[in-house]
């Protein structure tokens, strides 16, 4: 008892300290001026993210300096609305300035050498590997691939005994048509259905992580995640060692990693021509395993975000809806009993604008966090502490610079207009910079495949109800009600395939 004034006065000086420190980092920047000891606002962000950011976003409205500060969990946290600032961040990545993280906290769930860590010639020599993955023989490897998984669940939902009379979600389901579709195009034949079943239970703990706070301890749903990942790795490094084998054959790629290993192949037999050593760089399957997981992480669930608001968009605008399936049945039908061809995807040019403008009007990773590895000064007055965490807003940028950013016009992104051109430092969706998103082509395409059969098999009208277009972070974007509708079929039947 006699030790307890003492060790109260010391708590009480500490969380003094922390509250200098703060002020001395936050100096005249918008920012709450007193925060929670070590905690910070991390309550706030995990109970509502949205709350969150917008209140970030209108801070740093308040001033002209583009940005504002918080603090979270003993980090000092900078977010950052203008574009300008924005691109700043992003052409900066290298060791004495920013270091993307993906997530606040990536690095105890992905690893210390995941591809989104790396930087300079390693990484321009990882990124011209994967190059071959996403040529238009691939790509067109891949639509393939992606219509059938797509037709599949479609018909899926038809057959649901909710489908015709009662509103259902569609969140759950876009995201297991999407884990399916990353599976058949990532690495095809690969998984077995046991390793596909732990494959999905593995993501859920993975996602499920991402959103609670980063306490490693057993039981935790963080621990639980940065144990999926390692399995999930693991899991596609053997997907990646099969598909060499394949590969030796001489046999024609069918999907991602088959590319990526012949292309790998033809590095590893020049190398031992040359009487090289050592294996090329980035050639051993474990580390392709990761990688292969890292496209997972980028495109699941932005994918998934993308295909809920173009739903969403389109109910609210029905002008926009009979536009595209205007369009795309005079490209293709349902009753043609065909896939969609590369050369016909090309041609459905307002559709592949509605695409774009979904991805502009609701980006999906809306933050892309940098960790300051220096003391970097982002304007003349003000210098980024080194440690901070950075958060350029892609979705403010979104909505600045665009005429009338505010109005969902898919008409800015046809040839007349060109605002994707005029106003291209603002469409950061896909990011800028050396970590520029290497699949956006393939994002896309799944995109405007998704809503051209979409919009040909089915009739929808949304379950409209006070709020259910207001954004939660789940943890991309989505409608808050996950997207409820009604569906109807609106062609006879489903394409016959077989």
């Amino acid at each position: 008892m006699w030790l307890a004034p003492y060790i109260l006065s010391m708590a009480a000086f500490l969380i003094f300290l922390e509250q200098i420190n703060y002020l001395k980092k936050k100096r005249s920047v918008p920012g709450p001026s007193l925060v929670l000891p070590f905690i910070g606002n991390a309550i706030s962000l995990v109970r509502n993210p949205t709350e969150f950011w917008d209140l970030q976003s209108a801070m740093a409205k308040s001033s002209d300096m583009g940005f504002s500060v918080n603090y979270i969990i003993g980090r000092f946290i900078v977010f950052i609305r203008s574009t300008d600032l924005s691109h700043k961040v992003f052409a900066n990545v290298r060791p004495d300035a920013f270091h993307l993280v993906g997530h606040p906290f990536g690095k105890k769930l992905f690893g210390e050498h995941n591809l989104i860590y790396m930087m300079g010639q390693e990484h321009k020599d990882l990124r011209r590997r994967i190059a071959p993955n996403f040529t238009p023989k691939a790509l067109s490897t891949y639509t393939q691939l992606q219509q059938y998984t797509i037709l599949k669940h479609l018909k899926s939902w038809m057959e649901s005994p909710e489908s015709n009379t009662k509103p259902f979600p569609l969140r759950l389901l876009c995201r297991d048509m999407n884990l399916e579709t990353s599976q058949n195009v990532f690495v095809g034949p690969y998984l077995s259905g046991d390793s596909r079943k732990r494959f999905e239970v593995d993501y859920n703990f993975f996602n499920v992580g991402l959103m609670k706070l980063p306490i490693d301890l057993p039981g935790t749903a963080f621990r639980n995640a940065r144990l999926a990942v390692s399995r999930l790795i693991e899991t596609l490094g053997v997907c990646a060692e099969d598909s060499k084998a394949k590969m030796k054959t001489g046999e024609d790629p069918t999907c991602l990693v088959d590319f990526w290993m012949q292309d790998t192949l033809r590095e590893i037999a020049a190398a031992e021509e040359a009487g090289e050593k050592h294996p090329p760089p980035h050639s051993n399957s474990t580390e392709i395993g990761g990688h292969l997981f890292d496209f997972l992480f980028a495109s699941q669930d932005a994918s998934t975000s993308s295909l809920l608001w173009a739903v969403t968009l389109l109910d609210s605008h029905p002008d926009v809806l009979e536009r595209v399936r205007t369009e795309v049945s005079s490209i293709w039908t349902p009753e043609s009993d065909t896939l969609i061809t590369a050369e016909q995807l090309r041609e459905m040019r307002y559709t592949e604008a509605v695409a774009r403008e979904v991805v502009r009007y609701r980006a999906p990773a809306t933050l892309v966090p940098h960790i300051a590895g220096e003391d970097f000064p982002l304007t003349d007055t003000y210098t980024i502490p080194k440690g901070t965490i950075v958060f350029p807003s892609v979705y403010e940028s979104s909505f600045q610079g665009f005429i009338d950013a505010d109005r969902f016009d898919p008409d800015r992104f046809m040839e007349e207009r060109q605002e994707d051109r005029v106003y291209k430092k603002n469409y950061l969706a896909f990011g800028a910079g050396a970590h520029q998103c290497v699949g956006q082509r393939y994002a896309i395409n799944h995109l405007v495949l998704f809503i051209a059969m979409f919009t040909s098999l089915f009739d929808f009208k949304r379950d409209r109800t006070d709020g259910c277009d207001e954004i939660t972070y789940v943890p991309t974007i989505c409608p808050r009600d996950d997207c409820k509708v009604v569906l109807s079929l609106r062609c006879r039947r489903f394409p016959n395939l077989s």
